[in-house]
């Protein structure tokens, strides 16, 4: 798979998780927008270092159907979703301690 389609997929898989922390943790929620935004920059983060840690391509071993990459696109979905929830929770606690 192209390293635009995979980087496509980390930031959507970004997104999702960086809704689904906040659907999680009420407390950190900061609506949809800057959920969806911090979930974006950290799909792509997240899925650029599993990148470079060489996890898409130890995923790889899972085969290959019909010249798409079945492990590495698991890889970057992954790594999208974890880092975007990841920076949404840097975003939150940030937020609510300059808050109070």
């Amino acid at each position: 798979m192209g390293e635009s389609m995979e980087l496509i997929a980390s930031l959507l898989a970004g997104a999702v998780g960086g809704n689904a922390a906040g659907g999680l943790l009420k407390n950190l929620n900061q609506g949809t927008l800057i959920n969806s935004l911090a979930g974006i920059v950290g799909g792509g983060l997240g899925g650029t270092i599993l990148s470079m840690l060489g996890a898409p391509d130890a995923a790889g071993a899972m085969g290959e159907a019909g010249g798409l990459d079945i492990g590495s696109l698991v890889g970057q979905l992954a790594g999208g979703g974890v880092g975007g929830g990841v920076m949404l929770a840097v975003v939150g606690f940030i937020r609510n301690a300059v808050s109070k």
